[in-house]
């Protein structure tokens, strides 16, 4: 019995950590894409496309059974949903991954869990009191976090990696620093979609987190979310761009990045995550966020010879530090909370021993 209730406290954490190494290989290969002129916004409806394709019979026959009445409520905030989480979200971190690098991408995924908190507080999801030590840390962590984000953001530093095979010539040297100016200005712009996207992202959480209260099938909501997502995408994609050939697959790359970040990034991924946000809420869920730029790098930086910089390092370490300060003062508050949370049931059960059932509505107290 203990060994099934140790397993359950480790499935959220195997869970993420699978879905974080699927979503390092997709920014990777999408990367590849984009480079190779593939349009966002296509990219966004095919691999939406067919991770609603993928899911909806998983959904039909794993779900039909235990599936609530979709009201108007539950299908706007699907809705919604799709905005921050597929379509508009990903069209930015797009955006941000082909005019800069993939780790570099993965390390503004750093700042979700820190967004994602400061976001909770207004709506009751996160509390802080600043007169214990969980309460400062998780202020402190949040500063620091924020201070990471500006070095990401605004300090590039010098390439960590050298990865040119041949010498420069002076005529080459002239290219390389016209290439230079451009790539500033490119890397700007990446960063501001980035920033966008973060936000997006970190709101999505939340979004997500009352959707699993109202609407608790996960594969039924992530289905429904992709299907408006395809079709968001879709309409911009046609308003934006009016060449059909942008829609046609070129290569074997493009096909399978599509096939792969379908099924299983915005297709299982998403499930995982809902799934996870609802067993352990949106905090700990986004948490896992940084460890995306980890496999990446590793991954990336020694197979497709992707560039570190020494901003992007020192940011993302700065950040990782802050996050774990914040999820420090979290597990602190938690354990606090459980330990109050038992001794009142205890009091409550030694005077109403015929109300074992009361620890369950006290349990939700908990931030």
């Amino acid at each position: 019995m203990a060994v099934m209730k140790s397993c359950d406290e480790w499935k959220p954490f195997i869970a993420m950590v699978a879905i974080d190494f699927c979503f390092a290989i997709v920014n990777i290969l999408l990367k590849k894409v984009l480079d190779e002129g593939m349009n966002h916004l296509v990219l966004i409806t095919y691999r939406l496309t067919i991770s609603t394709i993928f899911l909806a019979p998983i959904s039909y026959f794993r779900e039909r059974t235990s599936r609530p009445k979709l009201t108007l409520r539950i299908l706007f905030f699907l809705f919604l949903s799709a905005i921050v989480g597929t379509s508009i979200t990903q069209y930015f971190f797009l955006l941000g991954i082909q005019y800069t690098s993939a780790t570099f991408a993965c390390a503004f995924i750093n700042m979700v869990p820190m967004i994602t908190f400061i976001m909770a507080l207004p709506f009751g999801l996160e509390r802080v009191n600043l007169k214990c030590n969980s309460g400062r840390a998780k202020v402190i962590g949040t500063l620091v976090c924020i201070g990471g984000a500006f070095m990401l953001t605004l300090y590039k530093g010098a390439p960590l990696f050298d990865h040119s095979k041949t010498t420069t010539t002076q005529a080459m040297d002239h290219g390389t620093k016209l290439s230079h100016i451009r790539n500033k200005e490119r890397w700007t712009i990446g960063s501001i979609a980035l920033v966008v996207g973060t936000l997006l992202w970190s709101s999505w959480f939340l979004v997500q987190s009352n959707i699993s209260k109202m609407y608790p099938c996960q594969y039924s909501s992530t289905t429904i979310m992709t299907f408006f997502g395809a079709i968001q995408s879709a309409i911009l994609g046609f308003c934006t761009g009016r060449n059909l050939s942008m829609w046609v697959l070129r290569g074997r790359t493009q096909v399978i990045t599509v096939l792969f970040s379908g099924m299983i990034a915005s297709g299982l991924g998403f499930v995982g995550m809902s799934w996870c946000v609802k067993k352990r809420g949106p905090v700990f869920t986004a948490a896992f966020s940084p460890l995306v730029q980890i496999l990446a790098a590793l991954i990336g930086i020694p197979i497709f010879h992707e560039q570190l910089h020494l901003g992007s390092l020192l940011g993302s370490v700065i950040v990782i530090i802050g996050l774990y300060i914040l999820l420090w003062g979290k597990k602190k508050e938690m354990q606090k909370c459980v330990t109050k949370l038992v001794q009142e049931t205890d009091a409550i059960k030694e005077q109403e021993p015929h109300l074992p059932a009361i620890a369950v509505s006290i349990d939700s107290r908990c931030p």
